[in-house]
């Protein structure tokens, strides 16, 4: 293929305008923007770039505060990553993986199928405290406990519900009735259910909070909170020991990149984060097609783009895994390699997705994560992705620390060599082993031309995170479109099996799922709740920071400048 692809002629039937978009907020400010799912959260990191804080400094804080203001996703008992892009001539980007790693005891074949993610065994030995410190300690320039304090202040004097939170307040509680800790931290006093306008107030976190702002992380991974780990564990039978927890170790790396168009660079961390490799395969393949000429909302746009989905995350399964235990091919993110992916797509048909890894036998046997984008005055970015895997972790309190813990370890494929239609992956690369990492799909984004940020970005949405990201791209660098409508507008995903091409709200836009049906597409509702919510800086041409708080998953998210 020389250059890029010839498309299918566009026929008169099939639309060319933007479907109907989400609606979601911009601000537009000079000296430095925080975008996250929480307002309380946001402000938070606002107020330390005010005060004279960096990126990480605000990063930091905000991380804390999620901890207590946004208790779904936000966590303490997690992991994630974090990318930070000093600014311009103070060096190159940084990756920071802080990501869980299974326990000393853990062994390959240790869950069954009746085994629940909802127990203590689905554990995994944190690493946000870590990872944190880590990157405070590279590039923080306020003291750690300054940048705690409104997270503990949070907690202490509590924040007014939302109607999201309420809702999912009073739905986990209902679904977790055997979870004391659980109903004694989150259950609204007296025992009604939660209403917007109530507050919510965290006395055990706050003091928890305390004790890492004191004692730094070792309060966490050796001091008395690793004491009280322990023995929540014991109490539930999980296999986290002490020296699991003193053991562990966040990572400093470079991250992986490729050129878009040849004038983006698109930095996202190293493995075990198998969504940034996902998303510079998919890139590389995109530039080798004329999309632009086709129009955005072509069926045949979306059928390549749906195209290089399918292809990426089918590598994802074959090979990608934690890089201490496995040896990824380089060739992922080459350009060379995207390009003869391009070569083997066809224009007219949808590749049926076992026909792509006929190696791996398929049976037909029958998410939660936040993200925050921050830029700060000198021009340094952070883009930071962090989880419990589900929404509210193992739904585990421990006990009198008043945070939850994490079901990590169901991030690994648990039955070794069995590969399930509906997604369910038996691969080797991400099988359990002690120390070892699962992969995760979180991608916190930047973008830069010439050296300079233009974009900052990442969202929730497990296998979907990187294709949310990808549409992302597309519609700012590929068409130009305003930033918020960038973020507004509807998403696609394919992550190889299930195959299927999942859209937002397909049902509104007839004529479009109509052709990518006729193209072989099995076309289904992305859902149940919408594809992601990127929490995104945009650098406009002239300098100025344009945050987009995408409300898809909370009308209280928010964009705070200055």
């Amino acid at each position: 293929m020389n250059g890029r692809a010839e498309l299918p002629t566009q026929t008169e039937d099939k639309p060319l305008s933007p479907p109907g978009k989400y609606s979601c907020e911009a601000v537009e400010r000079l000296n430095g923007m925080v975008v996250s799912v929480s307002g309380p959260a946001s402000a938070v990191g606002r107020s330390i770039l005010q005060q004279g804080g960096n990126a990480v400094d605000a990063a930091v804080a905000t991380a804390f505060a999620l901890v207590a203001a946004y208790p779904p996703a936000g966590n303490l008992g997690g992991g994630g990553f974090m990318l930070v892009h000093p600014a311009p001539g103070e060096g190159k980007p940084v990756a920071f993986n802080y990501r869980e790693t299974a326990p000393a005891a853990a062994r390959q074949n240790m869950f069954t199928r009746e085994d629940s993610q909802y127990t203590h065994k689905a554990v995994a030995v944190p690493g946000t405290v870590r990872g944190l410190a880590l990157a405070h300690q590279r590039f923080g320039s306020l003291p750690w406990a300054n940048l705690l304090a409104p997270a503990v202040a949070l907690a202490r004097d509590g924040f007014i519900v939302d109607p999201n939170l309420a809702d999912l307040l009073n739905t986990y509680l209902a679904d977790s009735p055997d979870k004391a800790e659980f109903q004694r931290v989150f259950g609204k006093p007296g025992g009604d259910p939660w209403q917007e306008g109530d507050r919510l107030v965290q006395p055990d976190l706050a003091r928890t909070l305390e004790l890492i702002a004191t004692g730094g992380p070792n309060a966490f991974y050796t001091g008395p909170i690793a004491e009280q780990i322990v023995a929540e564990m014991e109490r539930g039978k999980g296999i986290i020991t002490a020296e699991d927890l003193a053991g562990y170790r966040a990572v400093e790396g470079e991250p992986l990149s490729t050129r878009y168009r040849g004038r983006y660079d698109v930095y996202v961390p190293p493995p075990p984060s198998a969504g940034g490799i996902c998303l510079l395969e998919e890139l590389n393949i995109l530039q080798n097609f004329d999309l632009q000429a086709r129009g955005r909302w072509s069926p045949e746009t979306l059928h390549v783009m749906a195209e290089a989905m399918r292809r990426a995350n089918c590598d994802r399964a074959r090979y990608v895994g934690d890089p201490a235990f496995v040896q990824i091919p380089g060739k992922l993110t080459c350009g060379e390699y995207g390009q003869q992916l391009a070569e083997a797509i066809d224009l007219h048909q949808a590749t049926r997705s076992r026909d792509l890894a006929p190696d791996i036998p398929v049976s037909d046997e029958g998410l939660d994560t936040t993200h925050f984008s921050i830029i700060d005055q000198r021009g340094m970015a952070v883009a930071n992705t962090y989880t419990l895997e589900r929404l509210w972790g193992t739904r585990i309190v421990v006990k009198d620390m008043g945070f939850l813990l994490n079901n990590n370890m169901f991030g690994f494929n648990l039955f070794s060599g069995f590969t399930r239609a509906d997604g369910k992956l038996g691969t080797a690369p991400n099988t359990i082993a002690p120390g070892k990492r699962p992969i995760s799909s979180q991608t916190p984004t930047i973008v830069t031309e010439n050296g300079r940020i233009r974009l900052v970005t990442g969202t929730p949405g497990s296998q979907g995170i990187p294709h949310t990201i990808l549409c992302l791209i597309v519609n700012l660098f590929d068409f130009g479109m305003p930033v918020q409508s960038a973020v507004e507008l509807p998403r696609l995903s394919h992550q190889w099996l299930p195959d299927q091409l999942q859209f937002e709200a397909p049902e509104r836009y007839p004529e479009l799922m109509r052709s990518l049906q006729e193209l072989g597409h099995t076309v289904v509702r992305y859902g149940p709740r919408p594809q992601g919510d990127a929490q995104t800086v945009w650098v406009s041409e002239s300098g100025s920071y344009v945050g987009v708080a995408d409300t898809r998953r909370s009308i209280k998210a928010k964009a705070e400048g200055y």
